[in-house]
């Protein structure tokens, strides 16, 4: 005899289980989205606590005259004065940014030419060459640290190492950390020296560039020079935009080693006020943490906008190799 199941029972079982299915599929995934949090709550904590809520915090103080000493409580909000002293009644701000330009359009095109050059020169397979790329990498790793700072200003003082090698010569040295005309010159100088970074990125860069592109030119008859403004530098400008991009804003954002060099004063003569220096300056010597955080802001719009810049101009002269721009 047949066993049949009734045709209401068999729907029954039938809708049941795919609903139990998806209430089962529901809590497995609402569990990996918890442990997903979890193992991210680290970073968010970071996030929130070391950067959005500091960030808002001084976007506030921006519109206050607080001063570090008074509490927060007793702040007085003065609207736009930071900004419009900033703008009108400071002469020693344009002059801090005048500086800070000056150094960015100068140090950073001749820190990447060098990293290029160099670059250049290491990517061939040679004997030793991989410790020369990690040595001139190495002054790279050092960074802004205050350590490299003070060994810079001992080298270029009046009785630095730079002079007593000048004067192998002949040449008579200058006091060049503390004459206003050269001072800025030594950190530029720090800056492109510190090419290593970059270096690192224009040889991977140069690893990717196919050597059929420089047989065919060598077919056409391109010497060395045309083969490297016709083959190298289209196929490099992906990596000399990111190189450019970065190196831009780390131009503008120097700070150790004119803080280092003038004790922190922007001297001799201002010459080595950097923005930041400035910044500082506003706000931990003068105590005016609602100016310097106007100042702050005003510096983050004008990278942001530079960088914004950077990528509008980028499609006019950056090339993939897909023939994408």
């Amino acid at each position: 005899m047949a066993l049949t199941t009734a045709p209401g029972r068999t729907g029954r079982t039938g809708s049941a289980r795919p609903r139990a299915n998806r209430r089962r599929g529901g809590r497995d995934r609402h569990a990996e989205g918890l442990a997903g949090y979890v193992f991210l709550s680290p970073w968010l904590i970071g996030l929130m606590g070391v950067t959005a809520i500091p960030m808002l915090l001084s976007l506030w103080l921006s519109f206050t005259n607080y001063d570090i000493l008074t509490p927060l409580s007793e702040v007085q909000w003065v609207g736009l004065a930071n900004y419009e002293r900033m703008f009108t009644a400071d002469p020693s701000y344009w002059h801090a940014v005048r500086v800070t330009v000056t150094f960015a359009l100068v140090a950073v095109p001749l820190k990447l030419a060098t990293a290029l050059g160099v670059a250049l020169l290491l990517n061939k397979a040679w004997r030793g060459v991989g410790l020369f790329r990690a040595l001139f990498y190495l002054p790279s790793l050092l960074g802004g640290s205050v350590a490299l700072a003070i060994v810079w200003v001992n080298m270029f003082n009046r009785d630095g190492a730079f002079n007593s090698f000048l004067a192998l010569f002949g040449i008579e040295g200058l006091p060049w950390v503390s004459d206003p005309d050269w001072a800025l010159q030594t950190l530029m100088v720090l800056a492109i020296w510190q090419f290593g970074a970059p270096m690192v990125i224009f040889l991977a860069g140069l690893k990717q560039v196919p050597t059929e592109l420089y047989e065919a030119a060598s077919v056409d008859g391109a010497g060395r020079w045309s083969q490297f403004w016709h083959v190298t530098l289209p196929m490099l400008s992906p990596v000399i935009f990111f190189n450019l991009v970065l190196e831009t804003i780390n131009g503008f954002q120097g700070f150790t080693a004119a803080f280092v060099l003038s004790n922190g004063t922007g001297g001799p003569v201002d010459s080595t006020l950097m923005y930041t220096l400035k910044l500082y300056i506003s706000g931990f010597t003068d105590l005016e943490m609602g100016y310097a955080s106007a100042m702050a802001w005003v510096f983050l719009i004008a990278i942001g906008l530079i960088t914004v810049v950077f990528f509008s101009t980028g499609r006019f002269w950056v090339h993939y190799s897909d023939g994408e721009k």
